[in-house]
């Protein structure tokens, strides 16, 4: 019989200060946007950018190479793409519930939510490249 899957406990990002003056930490839903949402809006190593973490240059999506383009269906359907991907890759313990790409005058608008595998926590996040 398999052990049952305990909550996991981490820090968030962006790394912010709690009441104890120590990094803020969460767990469950809060934990797993947090995850996301690093994932998601760190730059990636691409061929116009070598990466915005040094120690690891592939982590996170391409989200930023859809800034400045032509806001359309391609678009949206490139931003699907490189959000599935990426969370695939870098946060394996999330599965993509849904993912609603919107346009919001000029800019694109991605609203998802995300199930974590083992404990079953949900969390929604809203992210605008």
């Amino acid at each position: 019989m398999e052990a049952p899957v305990t909550e996991l406990h981490g820090l968030l990002t962006p790394f912010r200060r709690d009441r104890k003056r120590d990094f803020a930490s969460g767990r469950g839903p809060e934990l797993l946007r947090s995850k996301v949402l690093q994932a998601l809006m760190t730059e990636g190593a691409t061929p116009r950018s070598s990466g915005e973490l040094p120690w690891r240059t592939s982590f996170g999506a391409g989200l930023h190479l859809l800034r400045h383009q032509r806001n359309d269906e391609v678009l949206a359907e490139l931003a699907r793409v490189y959000v599935r991907d990426a969370l695939a890759r870098w946060v394996p313990s999330a599965r993509l519930v849904a993912l609603e790409v919107t346009r919001d005058d000029a800019a694109l608008v991605l609203r998802l939510r995300v199930r974590d595998k083992a404990t079953g926590a949900e969390a929604a996040a809203e992210v605008r490249p």
